[in-house]
């Protein structure tokens, strides 16, 4: 098998999942008691070892219709049949599943448009879109126009999450990317990122209040607070600092994932968001094959990595 950035990304992404799985809803003092340090099975949600959440599932759904073509009627499509139909689920069925986003796909499965299900009030900030919103860099690799970045993300994220919190956190997360993608490590990534940012808003007209919530990652480095100033919720900022705390705090793949699950509470989600990162800067050749070889249906993401590397000629 010759590896390509979509296995960094997607094997990347879901084994930081299927790491923080068995332990969700766990405290920081639990975990620093009894801190994950290998694939675990059973603990929350009674799964076996191995096993990946939702925010797989979901980043799995968006993938494969990617590989069709950017089609956000299709995306929704594919969320609506992982819910219904269970496909791109690990054990064919879902046992895992956002309030916000269960919401968003019953609107759905009534016909609403995709862009109008996520929920646009303040108390819809989940992580449930930055969770699953990694692989739309391929899409957007070749993409130089910020405006059309903003654009398509906010489109993906609207599905089930619709406030400008959770769209912008989905922006940065996919610019910082788009900039390791390039091949610059991952601290001149986080200075570009925030530099590309800062042009961006610059004649927009965003709600001032709603950018000084992100002052914390765009105006100083995130990577300078200490462990005790991250929070590791549900909420999407708290997602977004606490994966690139991770990250930019970290040397290899396995350490930047094992300190995103024991953070604590929504870890197979930090566990996502900061492992999609961290199998982009390090690679899949670095994420230990032992924990590859646990994952579920590795072979059924092997050819979904294959398929959409066909489609964005992703090696390199």
């Amino acid at each position: 098998m010759k590896e390509n950035r979509s296995h960094d990304a997607l094997f990347g992404l879901a084994i930081g999942d299927a790491l923080g799985v068995p332990v969700e809803f766990k405290d920081r003092d639990f975990l620093k008691m009894f801190p994950v340090q290998d694939m675990q099975e059973y603990g929350s949600h009674g799964q076996p070892k191995g096993t990946w959440s939702d925010d797989s599932s979901l980043a799995f759904c968006l993938a494969e219709s990617l590989c069709g073509g950017f089609d956000v009627d299709e995306i929704a499509l594919k969320f609506l049949q992982w819910y219904n139909e269970e496909i791109w689920t690990p054990h064919g069925r879902v046992f895992d599943i956002g309030i916000a986003t269960r919401m968003a796909i019953h609107r759905i499965s009534q016909g609403e448009q995709p862009v109008l299900c996520g929920g646009f009030d303040v108390k819809d900030n989940g992580n449930g879109s930055l969770m699953r919103i990694l692989p739309l860099v391929f899409y957007l690799k070749k993409e130089e126009d910020y405006q059309v970045i903003y654009q398509r993300v906010k489109e993906v994220s609207s599905i089930t999450h619709a406030h400008f919190r959770s769209v912008f956190s989905c922006f940065i997360y996919i610019v910082y990317a788009l900039e390791i993608m390039k091949g610059l490590d991952k601290k001149e990534a986080y200075n570009k990122m925030k530099r590309v940012i800062k042009d961006f808003i610059s004649d927009k007209g965003f709600n001032e209040n709603e950018l000084q919530l992100f002052d914390r990652i765009l105006r100083f480095n995130i990577y300078d607070l200490k462990e005790n100033e991250i929070k590791s919720s549900g909420y999407v900022l708290h997602s977004l600092e606490a994966s690139l705390w991770c990250v930019l705090d970290s040397v290899s793949y396995k350490e930047t994932v094992l300190k995103a699950v024991n953070l604590g509470d929504d870890t197979d989600t930090t566990g996502a968001i900061a492992g999609g990162l961290a199998g982009l800067i390090y690679g899949y050749e670095a994420i230990p094959e032992k924990w590859i070889n646990q994952l579920v249906r590795k072979d059924d993401i092997i050819g979904l990595c294959d398929r959409l590397n066909t489609k964005y000629e992703t090696y390199n």
